[in-house]
C-alpha cells in the first residue's frame, strides 16, 4: 500500500462523485474509501457498489467506511473503521483474513498498536492539519508517523487537511499513504491534483 488515498465526500450526485473518482483513479490514485455520513442506505448502497466496478476496472481497492454488512454484501475489498466504530477485532472476524482493515487512530501510538495486534492491515493518523470536512478536536503531532514507523510492521496513513504540500514532509517522515477528500474532490482539476499527490511516490 502507497500512495493517494482517496476518501469520497458527502455528495448524492453520484454521476460527480464517479466523474471525479474516475479522474483520481486515471491520474494514480491507489485505493478508495467511500464514506458518505448523509446518504440513506440505498443511496450508500447504489453508490458503493457504483464504485466498486469503477475501481475493479482500474485494479484498485474499494474500502467501506464502518459497514461491514455493505462491504460483504458487494464483496468489496475491505472496511475502515474509526474510534466509534465496531472493533478492529470484530470487523477482522467478520470479514476474514484476507479483506484490508484499516483503523482510524487519531494521535495515539497505542490505538495503532492495539490495532496492529488486533489484525488492522494499516493505521491512520490524523488530523495534522486543519480540515475543511471534519473538525478534530487535537492536533496531531507530524513526529508520530516516524516512531510510528519505527514500532509498527503495518503501513502508516495520514489525514487530515492534507495538500500536496504539507503531505510533503509527512511522506518525508515514512507515511505510505495520503488520504485525501477535499483537496481532489474540490479540486478545480481533480486528475492533476491526484497526479501531484501521487508524484510524492
Amino acid at each position: 500500500m502507497k500512495g493517494l488515498y482517496l476518501v469520497t465526500p458527502d455528495w448524492e450526485d453520484t454521476g460527480r462523485l464517479l466523474d471525479v473518482t474516475a479522474q483520481a483513479l486515471d491520474a494514480g490514485a491507489a485505493l478508495v474509501q467511500y464514506r458518505n455520513k448523509t446518504a440513506s442506505a440505498a443511496l450508500r448502497r447504489e453508490q458503493a457498489g457504483a464504485l466498486l466496478a469503477l475501481c475493479r476496472s482500474h485494479g484498485r481497492p474499494l474500502l467501506i467506511n464502518d459497514h461491514v454488512d455493505l462491504c460483504l454484501q458487494l464483496d468489496a475489498d475491505g472496511v475502515h473503521v474509526g474510534g466509534t466504530d465496531a472493533t478492529v477485532a470484530a470487523v477482522r472476524a467478520a470479514l476474514g483474513p484476507s479483506r484490508i482493515v484499516g483503523a482510524s487512530c487519531y494521535g495515539e501510538l497505542a490505538l495503532a498498536q492495539a490495532a496492529q495486534q488486533a489484525g488492522a492491515s494499516y493505521v491512520a493518523f490524523g488530523g495534522f492539519y486543519p480540515s475543511r470536512v471534519k473538525v478534530y478536536e487535537v492536533s496531531t503531532p507530524l513526529h508520530i508517523v516516524a516512531q510510528a514507523r519505527a514500532q509498527l510492521r503495518v503501513p502508516v496513513v495520514v489525514i487530515g487537511g492534507m495538500t500536496v504540500e504539507n503531505a510533503r514532509p509527512l511522506v518525508g517522515l515514512g507515511a505510505e499513504m495520503v488520504a485525501a477528500i477535499s483537496s481532489v474532490y474540490l479540486a478545480p482539476d481533480p486528475f492533476e491534483a491526484a497526479r501531484e499527490f501521487t508524484s510524492l511516490f
